[in-house]
């Protein structure tokens, strides 16, 4: 069906409410949007859904969501899942508490249990309270740290970890399978809870995700750690209530809120976008901090999955810590210290994402724990955490990837800002009383192991022609990939999509065990690296880049010469 004629369907059919087929009248004559908005529906890829809110097939509102909901109710069904039922929350974002509750009555349209959140929670809650309650699987209505106009919907199973394969594919089956919107089920809210398929849930499961967390304090908070000031910003998201009550609970008594953004706020006014990666969303908080003299600067985005620290470096300045520094400063001190009392296990687990950097294996080796590399996707860190629990091979530590997201512990199956808050804020405590702050830490680590330094440069291209042009830069790389760059040469290539490792010394190609994703990793001489992938949930590609040095100094200027090779400049 064309664009136009799916343009007209909608616009006509009395199925879909006055309030999108004024928004779609409103269109005529843009040829432009109307064909971004029809020309395909919004891909349920192997996590769910995410896009641009709006009316269209290709956007986020309350039919394609109902519509991601049936192909799930059908797998349920398929499994014989109804009675343990699915667990909904939401986040602050535009339109979640509608798609929650929308998501919820179609599950219970079908004869699903549906478990919904009474108000918006952290994602990494979802996760817990998946298996905490039995559900057979388990809905996140989010869109991370993605721009204000943005909004999504993730799927988790019964192991509380997003959807992984053959799983995934069976439910972009079923979803893909739904072509006439009117077929969705639904019912009204009252009917839903007087027949006993509609459960709010609330307060329980926090008590008992809270007192999970707890479990995982290795080092008591003393004195010295009561005395470390801390500002945290939720950044209008779902960690403000969970992160203030942990730190509160294990022991920390100068928490610091950022005032104005403390409140759920959909718009984000206080911010460009809520990314914690991004410095800008500090400047309120750096500002609070300098006024009260903190220690560290804690952000969480929306969802409360990610997290951003800053510290205080040697001339008293603020600086942010990448995603990789964060992961090492927390893998570091919960090997350490678990290795100094004695409860390191002998088959400890670290796992990382392929674009994480390479400084977690050092860890690994020198605390004789298994280093396990996975795709780009903490479903599957959650997914080796179910191996282990089957199989009993290794015991999982600590995971984490390079965009600010990382797990402590397993009572969660996803990223975990609440946890890492918790933990990352117990070690900055610990070192305090040892004389040192986070950022000389870091440099310690650094000292220890090498110096490791890593930067990513994301190209936004949006729209059809975007996605065209994504398409055919991956593939250019793949005709013709680099053989050196910077100061390195290319030794091996490794093609997830292709599935294949191919050494440019001897020709020689290999598998590389993993599942196939587009993704071109080059590995390079002296540990360094580059690697180029797609983004999953924003129209843009990213390119990645990992050096090794004999100092930091030495790190930065091999990195600047890597990153700036022409080799990766696109028109």
């Amino acid at each position: 069906m064309d664009y136009l004629k799916r343009y007209n369907e909608w616009l006509q059919n009395p199925y879909f409410d006055e309030a999108t087929r004024k928004e779609l009248a409103a269109l005529e004559g843009n040829a432009k949007e109307i064909k971004e908005r029809f020309f395909k529906d919004l891909e349920f890829g192997t996590g769910g859904l995410r896009g641009i809110l709006g009316a269209g097939v290709n956007r986020m509102n309350i039919y394609t969501v109902r519509r991601a909901t049936q192909g799930l109710a059908n797998c349920i069904i398929r499994a014989g899942g109804e009675k343990k039922g699915v667990a909904i929350a939401y986040d602050s974002r535009r339109m979640s508490p509608e798609f929650a509750l929308d998501s919820a009555l179609c599950l219970c349209a079908n004869g699903i249990k549906a478990y919904l959140f009474e108000s918006l929670r952290p994602t990494p809650e979802l996760s817990f309270a998946v298996r905490e309650l039995g559900c057979m699987a388990g809905i996140v209505i989010t869109a991370s740290h993605n721009p204000p106009e943005y909004n999504g919907y993730k799927v988790y199973w019964e192991d509380g970890a997003q959807i992984t394969y053959p799983k995934d594919e069976e439910v972009i089956k079923e979803v893909n399978s739904i072509t006439d919107f009117s077929l969705v089920k639904t019912m009204n809210k009252d009917t839903a809870l007087q027949a006993g398929l509609l459960t709010i849930i609330g307060e329980e499961i926090d008590d008992k995700y809270i007192a999970e967390l707890k479990k995982l304090v290795i080092n008591p908070i003393n004195e010295e750690g009561k005395n470390l000031k801390i500002v945290y910003t939720p950044l209008h998201g779902t960690g403000n209530l969970p992160v203030r009550r942990i730190l509160k609970e294990i022991g920390f008594e100068n928490v610091y809120l950022v005032p104005e953004q403390e409140l759920p706020d959909s718009n984000f006014s206080t911010v460009a976008y809520p990314n914690p990666e991004d410095p800008k969303v500090f400047k309120l908080a750096k500002e609070l901090a300098n006024e009260v003299g903190a220690d560290i600067i804690i952000a969480t985005d929306p969802d409360a999955d990610r997290l951003g620290v800053q510290v205080r470096n040697l001339d008293g300045e603020f600086v942010l810590f990448n995603g990789n520094m964060t992961g090492a400063l927390i893998a570091e001190y919960l090997f350490s210290q678990k290795a100094e009392n004695g409860t390191l296990p002998k088959n400890a687990a670290l796992i990382k994402t392929i674009v994480t950097g390479n400084i977690s294996g050092r860890i690994a080796e020198y605390y004789g724990a298994k280093l396990i590399e996975v795709l780009t996707g903490f479903k599957y860190i959650g997914e080796y955490i179910k191996l282990f629990e089957q199989t009993g091979s290794n015991e999982f530590i600590f995971g984490f990837e390079e965009s600010y997201g990382c797990l402590v512990g397993t009572h969660s199956r996803d990223k975990d800002a609440v946890v890492a808050v918790m933990i990352l804020c117990e070690a900055a405590a610990y070192y305090k009383s040892q004389g040192l702050t986070l950022f000389e830490q870091m440099n310690r680590i650094y000292d220890k192991y090498g110096y490791y330094k890593e930067d990513l440069v994301s190209i936004t291209l949006k729209g059809i022609e975007g996605m065209e042009k994504i398409k055919s830069i991956m593939g250019e790389y793949r005709v013709n990939p680099p053989k050196a760059v910077g100061d390195y040469q290319v030794l091996r290539i490794r093609d997830y999509n292709a599935d294949t490792i191919t050494d440019l010394r001897t020709g020689e190609k290999t598998p590389t065990g993993l599942p196939k994703s587009d993704v071109l990793y080059f590995e390079l001489t002296d540990d360094a690296w580059c690697a180029i992938r797609p983004s999953g949930t924003e129209p843009k590609i990213k390119f990645y880049f990992g050096v090794r040095g004999n100092s930091l100094e030495d790190a930065s200027q091999k990195l600047e010469r890597l990153s700036k090779d022409p080799v990766w400049q696109v028109d």
